[in-house]
């Protein structure tokens, strides 16, 4: 019994010494085994090694070298062909258009006034009360323009504008913020207007003569072309006022809004919510502080003021004028006493 058990164990050992443990790793060998393969060459090769090839062959008439009159005309077809094909990006907003081409009262769109950032008001603890009328909510916490009430104050501000210009008026804009200078001067330039971008000087309305006393004036007939004979009666005449005034920054300009309140001269001002919509004649709500809006609502009136300059001298070719003429004499008085200027020549003829 134990030599039959001693057997046994002894046999599973023997028999496990002669088993080959599995593999399981694979071979890293790169070398190619040594198997000759016989292939026997190919048709074409066979023709290849017969007719070698040679260096004077012409290229085909279907070679993918054509002559620059077959390429251009490829060319052309392709593009009628695919021309119809993808997406136009039409109407981009640009915000440099609006001061090289300013739009027309006509043409401002609410998506216009949005893009130009006006409906951004500030935050509702440095709201004006008087601007209620204006607001149209509240979103995080600042006041958010009407954009609807901001296209119809600026439409009205321009018709008031087109007018002025068609009467002959004299018409100043004034915006003294930084980066406001380019918009002032083109809305000046298309208006035919005077322009202010840097600091207002106190008393040039109220004190003028003494400020502006110095500075050149000039008399011109319905065509502004200036009459040289009237420059004497122009020594004693007080210095001349606007007839309308632009403020594109009340804040900062409310000495000026002042002296024209003074001098009975209409403003037109740009009000965002944190100002005083009683300084000016005629308000504009919007955002002040983004020069895109400012160059917008600069633009337009200018553009306004174009369209009152053409009228008016479309009806002077016709020999007619906008206005009642002055004469001589009248020019000598003073615009608002119609008096003489006391001291002055016609004063003295007159108490002759």
């Amino acid at each position: 019994m134990i030599v039959r058990k001693f057997l046994v164990r002894q046999g599973r050992q023997l028999f496990a010494l002669n088993r080959q443990a599995p593999a399981f790793t694979r071979s890293l060998s790169s070398e190619i085994p040594n198997e000759t393969s016989i292939q026997t060459p190919s048709a074409g090769t066979a023709q290849l090694a017969r007719n070698p090839v040679d260096g004077n062959l012409q290229p085909s008439s279907n070679s993918s070298t054509s002559s620059p009159r077959n390429q251009w005309g490829e060319l052309e077809r392709r593009r009628h062909k695919f021309n119809t094909l993808g997406s136009a990006v039409q109407e981009s907003y640009d915000p440099e258009d609006v001061l090289r081409n300013p739009p027309s009262p006509s043409d401002v769109t609410l998506e216009m006034l949005l893009a130009a950032g006006t409906h951004m008001g500030h935050s509702t603890s440095r709201w004006n009360p008087q601007n209620s009328r204006y607001i149209f909510g509240i979103r995080e916490g600042i006041h958010i323009i009407s954009l609807d009430v901001t296209a119809a104050y600026l439409r009205r501000a321009a018709k008031v504008v087109e007018e002025v210009a068609a009467r002959g008026g004299i018409i100043l804009f004034a915006g003294t913020r930084k980066g406001q200078k380019r918009s002032v001067v083109r809305a000046a330039e298309l208006a035919k207007g005077y322009h202010i971008f840097e600091r207002w000087i106190p008393g040039s309305l109220t004190n003028g003569q003494q400020i502006l006393g110095h500075c050149q004036t000039k008399v011109v007939n319905a065509m502004d072309q200036e009459l040289t004979k009237f420059r004497v009666d122009l020594a004693d005449r007080p210095s001349v006022k606007p007839d309308l005034v632009i403020v594109l920054n009340p804040l900062e300009n409310v000495v000026l809004l002042h002296e024209c309140g003074l001098n009975n001269v209409p403003t037109i001002g740009i009000i965002d919510t944190d100002a005083d919509p009683t300084r000016v004649t005629y308000p504009i709500p919007a955002n002040d502080d983004t020069l895109r809006g400012t160059n917008l609502i600069a633009g337009v009136l200018g553009r306004a003021g174009e369209a009152g300059q053409e009228r008016r001298l479309k009806i002077a070719r016709e020999g007619k004028t906008t206005y009642e003429p002055i004469t001589s004499r009248q020019l000598r008085l003073d615009p608002l006493t119609g008096t003489a200027p006391p001291g002055s020549e016609l004063e003295k003829g007159n108490r002759d």
